[in-house]
Protein backbone atom coordinates (compact mmCIF):
# COMPACT_ATOMS: atom_id res chain seq x y z
CA UNK A 1 0.00 0.00 0.00
CA UNK A 2 0.80 3.48 -0.88
CA UNK A 3 0.51 4.59 2.75
CA UNK A 4 2.36 2.17 4.44
CA UNK A 5 5.88 4.07 4.09
CA UNK A 6 4.61 7.07 5.08
CA UNK A 7 3.08 5.41 8.20
CA UNK A 8 6.12 3.95 9.05
CA UNK A 9 7.67 7.50 9.14
CA UNK A 10 4.87 8.41 11.31
CA UNK A 11 5.38 6.28 13.82
CA UNK A 12 9.19 6.42 13.98
CA UNK A 13 8.82 9.82 14.86
CA UNK A 14 6.19 8.98 17.29
CA UNK A 15 8.22 6.68 18.95
CA UNK A 16 12.01 7.18 18.28
CA UNK A 17 14.64 5.04 19.43
CA UNK A 18 16.61 5.92 22.37
CA UNK A 19 20.16 7.37 22.31
CA UNK A 20 21.28 3.89 23.38
CA UNK A 21 19.65 2.26 21.03
CA UNK A 22 20.81 4.31 18.23
CA UNK A 23 24.64 3.23 19.03
CA UNK A 24 24.18 -0.20 17.37
CA UNK A 25 21.58 1.10 14.59
CA UNK A 26 24.18 1.55 11.84
CA UNK A 27 25.95 -1.37 10.02
CA UNK A 28 28.89 -0.65 7.60
CA UNK A 29 28.45 -1.76 4.21
CA UNK A 30 32.75 -2.43 3.54
CA UNK A 31 35.84 -2.69 4.72
CA UNK A 32 36.75 1.16 4.65
CA UNK A 33 33.11 2.27 6.09
CA UNK A 34 34.03 -0.48 9.14
CA UNK A 35 37.22 1.43 9.53
CA UNK A 36 36.52 4.63 9.84
CA UNK A 37 33.58 3.68 11.92
CA UNK A 38 35.51 1.92 14.72
CA UNK A 39 38.30 5.19 14.24
CA UNK A 40 35.78 7.31 15.60
CA UNK A 41 34.40 4.90 18.19
CA UNK A 42 37.52 4.04 19.71
CA UNK A 43 39.25 7.10 19.37
CA UNK A 44 40.73 8.53 23.10
CA UNK A 45 38.12 11.52 22.83
CA UNK A 46 34.80 9.36 22.39
CA UNK A 47 36.29 7.13 25.39
CA UNK A 48 36.58 10.60 27.11
CA UNK A 49 33.29 11.42 26.61
CA UNK A 50 31.82 7.88 27.41
CA UNK A 51 33.22 7.72 30.83
CA UNK A 52 31.97 10.84 31.54
CA UNK A 53 28.61 10.87 33.53
CA UNK A 54 27.53 13.83 32.15
CA UNK A 55 27.23 13.30 28.77
CA UNK A 56 25.03 11.45 27.03
CA UNK A 57 26.56 9.80 23.77
CA UNK A 58 24.41 8.88 20.33
CA UNK A 59 23.43 8.67 16.77
CA UNK A 60 21.11 11.52 16.69
CA UNK A 61 21.07 11.24 12.80
CA UNK A 62 19.38 7.57 13.45
CA UNK A 63 16.89 9.01 15.39
CA UNK A 64 14.70 10.00 11.89
CA UNK A 65 12.45 6.87 10.52
CA UNK A 66 14.79 5.09 7.69
CA UNK A 67 11.44 5.91 5.09
CA UNK A 68 12.00 9.77 6.14
CA UNK A 69 16.01 9.75 5.91
CA UNK A 70 15.53 10.01 2.05
CA UNK A 71 13.89 13.40 2.25
CA UNK A 72 16.46 14.15 5.01
CA UNK A 73 19.32 16.75 3.39
CA UNK A 74 22.20 15.47 6.55
CA UNK A 75 20.17 12.38 6.81
CA UNK A 76 19.90 10.95 3.42
CA UNK A 77 20.96 13.37 1.06
CA UNK A 78 24.31 13.86 1.92
CA UNK A 79 25.76 10.44 3.49
CA UNK A 80 27.34 7.28 2.44
CA UNK A 81 30.59 6.87 0.41
CA UNK A 82 32.72 10.02 -0.11
CA UNK A 83 30.08 12.13 1.83
CA UNK A 84 29.34 11.94 5.25
CA UNK A 85 30.99 8.51 5.44
CA UNK A 86 29.06 7.43 8.63
CA UNK A 87 26.52 8.64 10.67
CA UNK A 88 28.18 11.50 13.42
CA UNK A 89 28.67 9.84 16.82
CA UNK A 90 27.37 12.71 19.00
CA UNK A 91 27.63 13.40 22.71
CA UNK A 92 25.55 15.49 24.47
CA UNK A 93 26.58 17.30 27.50
CA UNK A 94 22.45 17.32 29.91
CA UNK A 95 20.77 20.22 30.21
CA UNK A 96 22.07 21.53 26.61
CA UNK A 97 25.18 22.74 27.73
CA UNK A 98 27.64 21.89 25.14
CA UNK A 99 28.18 18.94 22.43
CA UNK A 100 30.76 17.72 20.90
CA UNK A 101 30.30 15.21 17.28
CA UNK A 102 32.54 13.63 15.15
CA UNK A 103 32.60 12.93 11.46
CA UNK A 104 34.17 11.72 8.47
CA UNK A 105 34.06 14.25 5.43
CA UNK A 106 34.14 12.98 2.17
CA UNK A 107 35.64 14.03 -1.14
CA UNK A 108 32.54 13.92 -2.92
CA UNK A 109 30.72 17.44 -0.64
CA UNK A 110 33.72 19.36 -2.39
CA UNK A 111 33.68 23.21 -3.14
CA UNK A 112 36.64 23.51 -4.61
CA UNK A 113 38.78 20.57 -5.70
CA UNK A 114 40.06 18.89 -2.52
CA UNK A 115 38.40 20.94 -0.18
CA UNK A 116 34.89 20.39 2.09
CA UNK A 117 32.51 23.15 0.76
CA UNK A 118 31.39 26.00 3.17
CA UNK A 119 27.68 25.37 2.50
CA UNK A 120 27.88 22.27 4.00
CA UNK A 121 29.98 23.26 7.00
CA UNK A 122 27.21 26.10 7.52
CA UNK A 123 24.61 23.10 7.19
CA UNK A 124 26.66 20.89 9.81
CA UNK A 125 27.56 23.53 12.45
CA UNK A 126 24.08 24.35 12.52
CA UNK A 127 22.58 21.59 13.16
CA UNK A 128 25.08 20.23 15.97
CA UNK A 129 24.65 24.35 17.78
CA UNK A 130 21.28 23.69 17.16
CA UNK A 131 21.13 19.91 19.17
CA UNK A 132 23.02 21.68 21.64
CA UNK A 133 20.95 23.53 23.12
CA UNK A 134 17.60 21.91 22.43
CA UNK A 135 17.26 20.51 26.20
CA UNK A 136 17.77 24.07 27.52
CA UNK A 137 14.44 24.99 26.23
CA UNK A 138 10.76 24.67 27.33
CA UNK A 139 9.77 22.67 24.61
CA UNK A 140 13.51 21.07 23.61
CA UNK A 141 12.51 22.05 19.72
CA UNK A 142 13.93 25.96 18.05
CA UNK A 143 14.58 26.96 14.98
CA UNK A 144 17.17 29.09 13.47
CA UNK A 145 17.10 32.82 13.65
CA UNK A 146 20.48 33.52 12.70
CA UNK A 147 23.81 32.30 11.67
CA UNK A 148 27.41 33.32 11.48
CA UNK A 149 30.09 31.60 10.06
CA UNK A 150 33.96 32.63 10.12
CA UNK A 151 35.87 30.86 7.95
CA UNK A 152 39.63 30.54 9.43
CA UNK A 153 40.69 27.58 7.28
CA UNK A 154 40.49 25.23 4.57
CA UNK A 155 38.90 22.15 5.38
CA UNK A 156 40.67 19.73 3.21
CA UNK A 157 38.46 16.31 2.18
CA UNK A 158 38.76 12.76 3.49
CA UNK A 159 39.63 13.75 7.29
CA UNK A 160 38.51 13.35 10.72
CA UNK A 161 36.82 16.27 12.15
CA UNK A 162 35.70 17.26 15.42
CA UNK A 163 32.35 19.84 15.76
CA UNK A 164 31.79 21.82 19.14
CA UNK A 165 29.16 23.20 20.83
CA UNK A 166 28.11 25.36 23.62
CA UNK A 167 24.93 27.13 24.54
CA UNK A 168 26.07 30.70 26.26
CA UNK A 169 22.70 32.44 27.04
CA UNK A 170 19.01 31.30 27.44
CA UNK A 171 16.06 33.67 27.63
CA UNK A 172 12.49 32.26 27.63
CA UNK A 173 12.19 30.72 24.01
CA UNK A 174 15.70 32.30 22.65
CA UNK A 175 19.28 30.19 23.01
CA UNK A 176 22.46 31.33 21.86
CA UNK A 177 25.01 29.15 20.83
CA UNK A 178 28.85 29.49 19.61
CA UNK A 179 30.61 26.44 17.85
CA UNK A 180 33.43 25.62 15.94
CA UNK A 181 34.75 22.78 13.88
CA UNK A 182 38.54 21.39 14.35
CA UNK A 183 40.89 18.83 13.28
CA UNK A 184 40.24 15.79 15.51
CA UNK A 185 44.03 15.17 16.89
CA UNK A 186 45.29 12.78 19.66
CA UNK A 187 45.63 13.63 23.23
CA UNK A 188 48.42 16.62 23.84
CA UNK A 189 48.16 17.47 20.05
CA UNK A 190 46.67 20.93 19.60
CA UNK A 191 43.67 21.12 16.80
CA UNK A 192 43.81 23.35 13.45
CA UNK A 193 39.90 25.18 13.83
CA UNK A 194 38.97 25.33 10.32
CA UNK A 195 35.35 27.52 11.53
CA UNK A 196 34.29 29.35 14.09
CA UNK A 197 30.50 30.17 13.95
CA UNK A 198 27.43 32.24 16.39
CA UNK A 199 23.96 30.93 15.93
CA UNK A 200 20.47 32.56 17.61
CA UNK A 201 17.56 29.74 18.09
CA UNK A 202 14.30 30.33 18.97
CA UNK A 203 11.48 28.26 19.75
CA UNK A 204 8.69 28.19 17.84
CA UNK A 205 5.28 29.51 19.54
CA UNK A 206 3.42 26.28 18.44
CA UNK A 207 6.57 23.75 19.36
CA UNK A 208 4.75 21.92 21.84
CA UNK A 209 2.91 20.11 18.60
CA UNK A 210 5.77 19.67 16.50
CA UNK A 211 7.22 17.22 15.59
CA UNK A 212 10.67 16.12 16.90
CA UNK A 213 12.98 15.62 14.05
CA UNK A 214 16.15 15.20 16.77
CA UNK A 215 14.28 14.29 19.84
CA UNK A 216 15.76 14.89 23.26
CA UNK A 217 16.13 11.93 24.72
CA UNK A 218 15.06 11.08 28.63
CA UNK A 219 17.62 8.40 29.40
Amino acid sequence: MATAPAMKAVNGFISPPTDRETLAMFEPPDGLTAEIDSYIKNHPLSQALRANPDFRESRPHLKIPMEARGHNLTAGTLTGSGKIWVPPLAFHERGGISSVAIYYLGKDICGHPGVIHGGLLATICDENMARCCFPALPNKIAMTASLTMNYKAPLPADVYVCLRARTVKVEGRKAWVEGRVESLVADGETPTVYVTSEALFIEPKQAATMARIYPVSSE
